[in-house]
């Protein structure tokens, strides 16, 4: 029947009687989350989401309203129709899955051991997916061809080819390559012992790590799914471009809305395609085009500040960047048309505060910052020699105290202690955060269960089997005595007792991290406190720091990464036991692949990679900042951040992270219409210091997007906003993955050969933007 404003009280909103909460969902004038109640059958009505304008889009005006809570998410850019009948067990699903899971394994290992950090989007393998599908589909005898032989009823047929390449396939296929696509972090283990230690890693013990470091954060994932998967406000911005393309590709065929969409995401593809070729290889001034520097080129002050368009050269103020593999998310969590503007905002703000808090160390010389290069990872001697961490270490690669005292403490650039400061900030702003804004929320979930859950698509799951508590604890505990033993197997010299530490601390930060990332669509690196825990705990020993960081931060990215595919196994209508299964099979084939791979290039270029510069083609940089970071926090953790020694107050930035949430909550609770609920100080904090690695040009410009986007086109052009951005984001992504991959094999080194671009007026010598060279 057709519906009517009163037939969906539930998703049509008064804003004089409610207030919007920026976090994506209602809440009280006090500021505390209230879950909106959605009704299904209402939603179900209310006609397909990317057709005409329906009554539930809009305002008291007549004229639809923005994108604002998470209901609007929920039902007015994702649909709920579904038909449980179609298949996704099939052999396009496996065949393609397993395929394109040792494809994207392989393909990741390689980019891990090359010069340029580079990683295998979603988005690419997602396009790449469809087109292979949906050659199978006329490739393999279908049920057309099989009714002219009366096999049709045939259940081998019916597996092999039933019909069209369905959404459901593609997801599934989609989910385990990209989980396959990853290096592993106990890849970063084995590299560094093999060309570091010596150290021939065992094959038994190399495989069971890495099944074990992989799978034990799905234990967590599950555990923790009720409030991190099935809810409203769990809506992961991040996934949106992802689910669209979904829907563009396979829902309502025939319909013009989707006809356009489908042809408006090709040619966006198509031209970023294209264009992308420009400032990766012909013309790399396009990555970050600076005024400022082409009217001084020699004021190193000017590098500085608005340089930025190669590696640690500047902050990049101001730079307009014409790269969308620097501008857009590169298949990550964080873009300009997809994170909620309050995110970006917080976001860009930790940024100002850290361009001066750079600048003002730089110029007061604090820490001796002036003895060193303005941006660099590296540790120093006072007098700006490069630190020999070699010279402090025992034959078996422990601390020796004399050796020592006898070379001293290195130092730090001041931009790296103002991002590790930052860093352990985030840790404490994090908990805080969580208590504050979501503790309530999480506990009602968790004493209501599964029964207090009003989410439409979760209510659309409840056709298909669940997956038991069990088997994720089951998972958790097999992956726990693997995990042990290996560690013991690979003499780490890390004790079972700071294992089940590591652990813990996982435990305790997957609902913190996750619900951030659930909400906001961040998730900040952890890493950095877990190689500063396990400093403390078992000092003057990296490797087992290695080791305790893999088991106390891998197991956190695995969790909400997980997370956010179960979610889009929830908006796509994926059963959770395929969900489950096909993660689990990316994870262990990448896992063997990742680890075959790292063998036979290590076997090749054992030298090269161990040189500080390296080719064109291969590097080990990956493998050093690693292992410099576990001699930095394994072996010198405990003397470099002492109480009472230089650094000796970072360790108590977390007790500053905890505090500094409170004003602001404080201060929206006193004045809830201001708007100081937008503050978000995890984001806010981590980003201090954001910029002290990698080129920064593009910060300005994303920015500017996100106001666009996020602000304009989502409050004064909704209708378009609601059908087109998101596939938009999606298009530039994919069309620059899909690039950057033919880039990489055509002229980039990874085929064997480099081919350098000639030199000319957007090529030139030196810095692309022609900002001052400051480091050789």
């Amino acid at each position: 029947m057709a519906a009517t404003v009163d037939s969906v009280p539930a998703l049509v909103h008064d804003e004089k009687d409610e207030k919007h909460s920026s976090r994506g969902s209602f809440a009280d004038e006090k500021g505390v989350y209230q879950p909106e109640k959605v009704n299904l059958d209402d939603a179900e009505e209310v006609g397909d989401v990317f057709n005409d304008v329906r009554l539930i889009d809009l305002g008291e005006d007549g004229h639809e309203r923005p994108i604002e809570t998470d209901a609007d998410y929920a039902t007015r850019l994702v649909s709920l129709d579904d038909d449980p009948t179609i298949r996704w067990f099939t052999f396009r699903m496996w065949f393609l899955g397993l395929g394109l899971s040792c494809f994207a394994a392989v393909l990741g290992q390689i980019f891990y051991f090359r010069p340029q950090t580079i990683s295998v989007s979603q988005l690419f393998i997602q396009i790449i997916s469809f087109i292979l599908g949906r050659a199978l589909e006329y490739i393999i005898p279908g049920p057309s061809e099989l009714a002219l032989i009366k096999t049709s009823d045939n259940a081998f047929w019916r597996f092999m080819n039933h019909g069209h390449f369905n959404m459901k396939e593609h997801v599934a296929i989609t989910i385990m390559s990209s989980t396959a696509s990853s290096s592993a972090l106990a890849i970063s283990i084995f590299a560094s012992q093999e060309l570091y230690y010596y150290v021939e890693t065992n094959v038994a013990v190399g495989i069971f790590t890495l099944i074990a470091s992989q799978l034990i954060g799905y234990g967590f994932a599950g555990l923790f799914r009720t409030f991190l998967v099935y809810p409203t406000f769990a809506v992961y911005p991040q996934v949106m471009p992802t689910v669209q393309l979904f829907e563009a590709l396979h829902r309502g065929d025939g319909m013009m809305a989707q006809s356009k969409r489908k042809k408006f995401f090709w040619y966006i593809f198509l031209a970023i395609f294209v264009w992308e070729w420009f400032p990766e290889y012909i013309a790399p001034t396009l990555t970050g085009i600076s005024i400022f520097c082409l009217a001084n080129r020699k004021s190193a002050w000017f590098t500085r500040i608005f340089g930025g368009a190669a590696g640690n050269e500047g902050l990049g103020a101001f730079s307009l960047c014409l790269d969308w593999a620097y501008i857009g998310s590169g298949g990550g969590s964080i873009g300009s048309l997809f994170t909620p503007l309050s995110t970006q905002l917080s976001l860009y703000g930790g940024c100002a505060v850290c361009m001066i808090a750079f600048c003002a160390c730089f110029a007061r010389n604090t820490w001796n910052t002036q003895n060193f290069p303005f941006l660099t990872q590296l540790l120093f001697y006072e007098n700006g020699t490069e630190y020999n961490q070699l010279l402090i270490l025992n034959d078996d690669f422990t601390l020796n105290e004399d050796k020592l005292a006898e070379q001293g403490l290195p130092w730090y650039a001041a931009s790296q202690l103002l991002y590790k400061i930052s860093r352990t900030v985030y840790i404490g702003a994090a908990i805080t955060h969580f208590l504050l804004w979501h503790s309530k929320t999480v506990y009602k979930l968790i004493r209501g269960g599964k029964e207090s859950i009003d989410d439409p698509h979760y209510k659309k799951m409840q056709v298909y089997k669940e997956i038991n508590n069990w088997w994720y604890f089951g998972v958790f505990l097999i992956c726990l005595g693997i995990g042990i033993g290996t560690t013991y197997g690979a003499k780490s010299q890390l004790p079972a007792w700071a294992t089940l530490i590591a652990l813990l601390f996982a435990w305790l930060l997957v609902p913190v991290i996750g619900t951030l990332y659930a909400t906001v669509g961040y998730a900040p690196s952890i890493e950095n406190m877990i190689q500063m825990l396990g400093g403390a705990l078992v000092p003057g020993k990296p490797v087992a720091n290695m080791y305790f960081t893999m088991y106390g931060y891998q197991p956190v990215v695995q969790a909400y990464t997980l997370c956010g595919d179960l979610k889009i196994g929830q908006y796509t209508k994926l059963p959770p036991r395929a969900t489950f299964t096909v993660q689990t099979v990316g994870a262990i084939v990448g896992g063997l692949l990742n680890f075959i791979i790292m063998k036979v290039v290590i076997r090749s270029h054992f030298d090269l990679l161990r040189d500080v510069q390296g080719s064109n083609i291969w590097s080990g940089q990956q493998v050093q900042s690693f292992n410099s970071a576990a001699i930095a926090w394994g072996a010198l953790g405990k003397p470099l951040y002492a109480t009472g020694t230089r650094y000796g107050f970072v360790p108590y930035m977390l007790l500053v992270g905890l505090l500094f949430p409170i004003p602001f909550w404080l201060l929206h609770r006193w004045y809830p219409k201001v708007g100081f609920n937008n503050v978000f100080t995890p984001i806010l904090t981590a980003e201090l210091g954001y910029l002290s690695v990698g080129i920064n040009s593009s910060v300005f410009t994303s920015f500017v997007l996100a106001l666009f986007s996020q602000w304009y086109l989502r409050k004064y052009r909704a209708t378009w906003f609601r059908k087109y951005n998101f596939l938009l984001s999606a298009a530039l992504d994919g069309g620059t993955s899909v690039m950057i991959f033919v880039f990489t094999f055509a002229v980039g080194g990874a085929g064997g050969k480099v081919i350098n671009f000639p030199n000319w007026a957007l090529n030139p010598k030196g810095n692309p933007d022609y900002c001052l060279r400051l480091t050789d």
